[in-house]
């Protein structure tokens, strides 16, 4: 395996197709960006600061302890932000065949948070794969780094895996399929908190019909993908209130409501308070969350502009028709 592919202040690294490698390992800092084209499963930590990510399935925002998997034809560009390190491990079918041979294996789609002890302990393992470069792919110390790595990125997803067994099917492969498709699907729904998606969308993309879809996403994840939908779009804006100076306007369409009414109905129903009084408490707030403590106080800064521009973006997207 190559040492590890790395963009640094500004740069912008591309890459393509794998050519034989178990895994390989990516990483930007510091404004530096990487294009991912290769045709394997990619995960992607936030060590330090934050990135912003675009891929097939829509765009996120991470924040240090935030990791996300996309599929081999997601194509995600990862940005790092002025003080952000964020390192990325792309998985060969290969490698998870061969994870199989010592037992029950799997990573999947989706999107959580790691704490700050185990993602230092995958940092650790993805160094000591990134660095393996003399031997081949069969040597005996590539694989032992390979399964070290692969074994840890596993545990960090441990709690979306405990859903498999509620997933419906006669066997652990069928499960796992119908877990990967809903796992698709929901990350859809995290990178499009900008507006309101159609149950009957969510079901096209994971080829389910849209009450097999309903009743599987509710089983596995307490809620109707509409709720969801809306927790998430709020939650979104909750977050544009915390961290940008966007008006309570533009933030209700940043977040997919067609008008301030419908946005103070249900950000009240669903804080208990009004937007004013969300974005008071939290400029008023004396210990700041675990969210806001990880950037240096100029990376928020720069962070914060980045966001308000891509949301006004968003808001300039909307103007002009409604949102459905």
């Amino acid at each position: 395996m190559d040492k590890a592919k790395w963009a640094d202040r500004g740069h912008l690294l591309r890459i393509g197709p794998a050519q034989g490698q178990w895994t390989r390992c990516v990483g930007a800092s510091r404004l530096g960006s990487v294009e991912f084209h290769g045709q394997e499963l990619s995960i992607w930590i936030q060590m330090r600061g934050s990135a912003w990510v675009e891929a097939k399935e829509g765009r996120f925002y991470l924040r240090a302890g935030d990791w996300i998997a996309f599929a081999r034809d997601s194509a995600p560009l990862v940005q790092a932000d002025a003080q952000g390190v964020c390192i990325g491990i792309a998985v060969s079918d290969e490698a998870l065949k061969a994870m199989t041979r010592f037992g029950s294996f799997d990573l999947h789609v989706g999107l959580g948070q790691v704490p700050a002890a185990q993602a230092r302990s995958i940092a650790r393992a993805w160094y000591r794969a990134a660095r393996h470069t003399e031997a081949t792919a069969g040597a005996t110390g590539y694989q032992a780094r390979v399964r070290s790595l692969l074994l840890a990125l596993e545990a960090m997803q441990g709690d979306d895996r405990s859903r498999i067994p509620q997933c419906p099917g006669a066997s652990l492969a069928r499960k796992r399929q119908v877990f990967e498709r809903m796992q698709r699907a929901r990350l859809f729904m995290e990178g499009n908190c900008d507006r309101i998606i159609r149950v009957s969308e969510l079901a096209e993309r994971t080829q389910f019909s849209m009450w097999y879809f309903s009743k599987v996403f509710h089983r596995l994840y307490g809620e109707s993908p509409q709720a969801a939908c809306a927790n998430l779009r709020l939650r979104h804006a909750a977050n544009l209130l915390s961290t940008t100076p966007m008006t309570i306007g533009e933030v209700a369409i940043a977040s997919g409501f067609d008008n301030n009414c419908s946005f103070a109905r249900s950000f009240r129903a669903h804080f208990g308070m009004t937007a004013s009084d969300y974005r008071n408490s939290i400029a008023h707030s004396e210990q700041p969350t675990a969210q806001m403590c990880a950037p240096s106080r100029a990376n928020h800064i720069a962070a914060s502009r980045e966001r308000v521009r891509y949301a006004r973006e968003t808001v300039a997207a909307h103007s002009g028709h409604k949102v459905s």
